[in-house]
């Protein structure tokens, strides 16, 4: 961590983990936010459910991308930098959105949305290890989870509301006003975390050096596949919300509210639970409870499914449940990457959101399309996902049993 960290923050500490939350919850807040709107866009741009599954598609694969950038610009230049320029990036793109007179146009725009948003994301992860040893920066990383929480959560509920009272442009131009927002805190209150010593040099061979040594790490790439693919289990309900919540459960646009509540509630309170166990089991221990929860609920989730069909009154709390159980065990992962390497751990929240979002992107653009007319093979996707984090973190743990003993001292 920086050895000035206790004079770069002179506000109370929580303050700062809502700061780092706020950075976070863009990229998913501008996902779920036009959500409610995807029909009413379509039919105004005269595009197919296809060619609007293609304007998330793109803002993911736009975020993976990017995502291999962030963090080793962020370890050259330092943090505030990247921040600012992501920030100023997403507003432009986000106007352009706005402005937006056909689906080609909306793609080109969602994609650099998703080019910029990840800043926030893969910074916010380095700065709370730059200012915090391990245990406290498990507690601020649940923190921030339990913020993070709170965007998709709100995201429908604002972006229905304005589609219905405005139309679809104004989800748009209240994200703009939002980047300008965000810009303008981050300028006058987001210290540089990152001490100049312990920069890296900018140069190509030298960050080919650095993702080489994380790219053929095998516990990095183990580490990265535990905590990014199970997120898809979760996810994997967001993206499919128009199909699963409108055809299959009958809900109207006005009422997905209902389902990112639950599921929002349950990160929370995995999140506020890990915080709680911070320093008090192993890092191991919290790690195998999210998975037992997560594998126990998805066996149930599919089991359901097949013998019944799917009803709002059940169908909604086994996808609250999961996400208990990988809030639980995420934030412990995610230091867990981060120090496998100090210092480059800008590098390692990138690469590691890389792996995640490059997952998200698949499961927009391939998985969710094939299963999410289907509470079945909705089930069965998200149980299969779940498995390949579950086989990844116990091949881990049986081929290098010290990790997740304890986490690293400084």
């Amino acid at each position: 961590m920086n050895p000035n960290a206790d004079q770069l923050w002179h506000g109370p500490r929580w303050t700062l983990a809502v700061l780092l939350a706020v950075l976070g919850m863009l990229g998913p807040f501008s996902i779920d936010t036009y959500i409610p709107a995807f029909a009413g866009i379509g039919s105004s741009l005269g595009a197919t459910p296809v060619e609007m599954q293609q304007t998330l598609s793109a803002y993911l694969f736009g975020f993976a991308f990017m995502n291999l950038f962030h963090g080793a610009l962020a370890d050259s230049f330092g943090r505030r930098p990247v921040v600012l320029w992501g920030i100023a990036m997403f507003t432009l793109a986000s106007a352009g959105c706005a402005l937006s007179q056909s689906v080609e146009q909306l793609v080109f725009f969602r994609a650099l949305q998703g080019l910029s948003t990840g800043a926030g994301i893969v910074v916010s992860r380095a700065v709370i290890r730059d200012m915090y040893p391990p245990a406290q920066a498990q507690q601020v990383m649940s923190q921030v989870t339990i913020y993070f929480g709170v965007a998709p959560a709100l995201a429908p509920i604002v972006g229905g509301w304005l589609f219905v009272h405005l139309g679809w442009h104004s989800i748009f131009w209240f994200l703009t006003a939002i980047g300008g927002v965000l810009w303008v805190t981050n300028f006058r209150f987001l210290p540089e975390t990152l001490a100049v010593e312990a920069r890296q040099p900018f140069e190509v061979k030298h960050l080919m050096r650095g993702y080489w040594q994380l790219g053929s790490s095998p516990r990095f790439l183990l580490l990265a596949l535990a905590s990014g693919v199970p997120f898809n289990g979760m996810f994997l309900y967001v993206l499919s919300a128009p199909a699963f919540l409108g055809d299959l459960l009958h809900l109207q646009p006005t009422q997905f509210f209902w389902f990112f509540v639950l599921t929002i509630s349950g990160i929370m309170s995995g999140a506020w639970l890990s915080g709680r166990l911070a320093g008090k089991i192993a890092p191991k221990q919290q790690i195998r409870h999210g998975f037992v929860i997560m594998l126990s609920v998805s066996v149930i989730n599919l089991a359901t499914n097949l013998l019944f069909p799917a009803h709002v009154a059940w169908a909604l709390f086994p996808i609250a449940l999961f996400a208990f159980g990988w809030a639980l065990m995420v934030p412990v992962v995610t230091l867990l990457v981060l120090d496998l390497h100090p210092e480059r751990r800008g590098m390692a929240s990138s690469l590691q959101a890389f792996i995640g979002s490059s997952a998200n992107g698949i499961v927009a653009g391939v998985i969710a399309p094939l299963v999410m007319h289907s509470a079945p093979a909705l089930a069965a996707a998200s149980l299969g996902m779940m498995c390949i984090g579950l086989l990844a973190w116990v091949y881990l743990h049986h081929r290098w049993p010290e990790i997740g003993r304890s986490v690293a001292s400084d």
